[in-house]
């Protein structure tokens, strides 16, 4: 190792030293375990630098070092290098520069999801299932969607060359894209259910989402005689707290506290209220969520419920209570730090598990059912804490069997929506289009020389059966029951596309919907027969019931 290399690394870990020794200078109760600590840190760093066999890249070393040691914490305190930075931004912001396109990786090559109407990809002529073969002339196979997301990324204005494969065309096609900023809508989709019920769906806290969501809502009620309202927050994983905040505040009055913040430090605990006068305090309100509606979402649906304001319908949600900072470091790289905990108008925290216990095999836990505590709404309904919000009408998720899975998994549905797409220049509108039984027949056709097979549960179970028979020595006496139940369960994947037609065919109607409308096609064309929202609607047109719920009369049994 050359004597240069190695007086940049003893420099790298001496001003390590100052810098995490530095802050706790003033502390006194744990400064003897920080110094030694660090100081044996800092000599393994530096004994490594000169001893290792091979030659050591400091900066992954000490990346994968800092990352480690977050990971003892929380998932949520992370470490943002300064490559990282503009996907950060694009969390918050919904911002970034790039050409405007989802991607997946199918085979050895990284595939174009979905151009986003109107965006660079889209304007280039970026079609859904075009290969990426290279970018500004370097070889993209084997490469992984990370990696040619970042290269795809870059400064608006600049401009890259793509050379993709499409099916149907004989060669390769190149394409010159100039990169612009790319703004996701917080609201893909917002338009009326019926003559008089509005639906809202919101797939971000990003920045202005209360904005979006309060223009949205004036929009249909200047258009429309609304009546009622859902707001969907079903697959939001949230963002913006204070967003969170506004967004309730469109329904509730102004000075009302939405969320507390409780932390280890006395500046971390405030009490955030809304600041501005509400659009509309009275009409009907439901909230979708699911289980995967976390952080922002589950403040929104959490304050509606204690504020007794709304009706939440779904599944409990995700259950993050946890507030994080970003905090600057140098070299442009920054810390994002759990800092303290949300708590609704209840008094009730919306965290699941707590990591600061773990169980005898270091693995964390949800709070346990002894530890849950009861609150009262405003109405002095019983709401519980324990992780996430418990919806005021519990439903059964929506659960796609083996076959519709493993199509949909295997992307046949989206290879197959690609070529319905090149043999049918148009479609009926999004919310009018079918699957009829000869798209459905057609289907089955493309499939019929595709690999597709799957594991039912019935068969994983019989495989285990099998493996504790042999394991205490049973099998023997059971092989030839085993084989007959074997061949009995086998599954026939032709009677399942069959069995499972509906479902197969929904999953087909959204995919080939949005080759030609796009996000808000694929959502209009999702939410008509979403029995979710149909479950949604009939509680919303029920004033009886809806009301009986906010006032704590309501049997949970009448209407699930």
């Amino acid at each position: 190792m050359n004597k240069h290399h190695s007086k940049k690394i003893n420099i790298l870990i001496s001003i390590l030293a100052i810098i995490f020794f530095l802050p706790f200078a003033g502390l006194n109760q744990n400064n003897f375990e920080i110094s030694k600590n660090l100081d044996i840190y800092t000599t393994l760093f530096r004994e490594l630098n000169i001893n290792y066999v091979d030659e050591i890249n400091s900066g992954e070393l000490m990346e994968a070092a800092i990352n480690a040691m977050l990971e003892s914490l929380d998932p949520y305190t992370i470490y943002i290098p300064e490559s990282e930075v503009e996907d950060y931004r694009f969390m918050t912001t919904g911002k970034y520069g790039g050409i405007g396109a989802l991607i997946h990786k199918q085979g050895d090559y990284v595939i174009i999801s979905e151009p986003y109407e109107g965006f660079p990809a889209h304007k280039a002529g970026l079609k859904a299932g075009d290969r990426i073969l290279k970018i500004n002339n370097k070889s993209a196979k084997g490469k992984s969607s990370a990696d040619v997301s970042k290269v795809l990324k870059g400064a608006p204005g600049t401009t890259l060359k793509i050379l993709i494969e499409r099916n149907g065309e004989s060669k390769p096609i190149e394409k010159e894209i100039i990169r612009e900023k790319i703004k996701i809508e917080n609201i893909p989709y917002y338009g009326m259910l019926n003559d008089d019920i509005a639906y809202i769906k919101l797939t971000g806290f990003t920045q202005n989402a209360a904005r979006e969501v309060k223009n949205s809502f004036l929009k249909l009620k200047e258009n429309n005689d609304v009546k009622s309202l859902i707001l969907d927050l079903r697959g939001n994983g949230g963002g913006l707290m204070n967003e969170a905040v506004d967004i309730t505040n469109i329904f509730v009055k102004k000075d009302k506290e939405v969320v507390s913040t409780k932390g280890k430090l006395s500046n971390r605990n405030k009490s955030h209220k809304t600041r501005y006068a509400p659009v509309d305090l009275s009409i009907p309100l439901v909230v979708l969520v699911n289980q995967a509606s976390a952080s922002a979402s589950e403040i929104v649906a959490g304050a509606i419920q204690d504020l007794d304001r709304g009706v939440i319908i779904g599944q409990r949600t995700f259950g993050k209570g946890l507030v994080q900072n970003v905090i600057p470091l140098s070299y442009n790289s920054k810390v994002k730090v759990t800092v303290a905990k949300y708590y609704i108008p209840s008094g009730r925290c919306i965290q699941a598990i707590d990591y600061s216990l773990k169980d005898g095999n270091g693995h964390f836990n949800k709070i346990p059912d002894s530890l849950i505590t009861a609150f009262k709404t405003q109405n002095g309904r019983t709401v519980f804490d324990g992780g996430g919000i418990e919806p005021d009408i519990n439903l059964k998720p929506l659960k796609f069997s083996n076959i519709a899975t493993s199509l949909f998994t295997k992307f046949l549905i989206f290879d197959y929506s690609n070529k319905f797409f090149r043999e049918n220049p148009e479609i009926p509108p999004a919310d009018e289009f079918i699957i009829t039984d000869q798209i459905f027949d057609d289907f089955k056709n493309y499939i019929s020389d595709k690999d597709y097979d799957y594991t039912t549960e019935s068969e994983k179970t019989l495989k285990k059966l099998k493996k504790y028979a042999e394991k205490e020595k049973y099998f023997d006496a059971i092989q030839s029951e085993y084989k007959t139940l074997k061949m009995k369960m086998k599954h026939d994947k032709n009677e399942d596309l069959n069995k499972y037609k509906d479902q197969i065919k929904e999953l087909l109607k959204i995919e080939i919907v949005s080759k030609y409308y796009y996000q808000k096609g694929k959502i209009l064309a999702s939410i008509t027969d979403d029995p979710e929202i149909k479950k949604a609607m009939e509680i919303i047109e029920n004033k009886t019931l809806y009301e009986s719920i906010l006032n704590g009369t309501y049997q949970k049994n009448e209407a699930n």
